[in-house]
């Protein structure tokens, strides 16, 4: 008998990686959560999109890279 393939995403991709090294925090303080909301929206002003077409633009060595970095950096 025939294994149907599954449309969910392997194991090991690089958002999996990312949810797994993700902290959370719950806090109660209206003036906390004020002051991180504010330094939050202070670093979406700052950023820039970067889409899909830019990546796939980027030489393989340096997607190689970001990959090899983005995985172990929590870690080292």
């Amino acid at each position: 008998m025939a294994r149907s393939r599954s449309s969910a995403p392997p194991i090991w991709t690089r958002r999996s990686f990312d949810l797994n090294y993700e902290n959370n925090i719950l806090l109660y303080d209206s003036a906390l959560t004020a002051e991180i909301r504010r330094r939050q929206d202070e670093y979406l002003a700052q950023s820039h999109e970067v889409t899909t077409e830019m990546v796939a633009r980027c030489p393989i060595t340096r997607r190689l890279w970001d990959n090899a970095v983005a995985m172990l950096g929590p870690v080292l």
